[in-house]
């Protein structure tokens, strides 16, 4: 009672549509907080209202428990925005480097830890690049 869940939800039902239809059609929405149990399998839950056409009483199968994870929780830092709805892209690391060998070249890499971005987001870029638009970093 009071717990949060997550509905599964039938992607070929014709009755009712879910925001989307295909293979990018949701599996389970929610979250849904139950209000009572009302026998071995089942419970009655609260409906948004936007599924206010449907019955609140589901089967347990139906349902999937909600677990809160607090890494999950993203911090939001404030962006500056341009008038022309751009923000500035700064590299704050070299993280790494490295060389793509090709067959006949070999292309020197470096790892760059951009602002506003973890270190799991560092992406790979062309070192020659990265000298011409970053001098400062060198």
């Amino acid at each position: 009672m009071g717990d949060f869940i997550f509905l599964k939800i039938s992607p070929w039902k014709k009755v009712l549509r879910f925001n989307r239809k295909g293979k990018l059609c949701l599996r389970f929405i929610g979250s849904c907080r139950i209000l009572k149990r009302v026998g071995p399998v089942a419970y009655q839950l609260e409906l948004s209202l936007e599924l206010d056409r449907i019955h609140d009483m589901f089967h347990v199968l139906m349902l999937r428990r909600y677990r809160s994870d607090p890494s999950y929780i993203v911090t939001v830092e404030e962006i500056e925005v341009r008038p022309d709805l751009n923000f500035k892209k700064e590299p704050v690391q070299i993280l790494d480097r490295d060389v793509k060998v090709l067959r006949k070249k070999s292309i020197p890499l470096m790892k760059v830890l951009w602002w506003n971005h973890g270190t799991k987001e560092a992406m790979w870029e062309p070192e020659d690049s990265m000298r011409q638009q970053y001098p400062y970093m060198f």
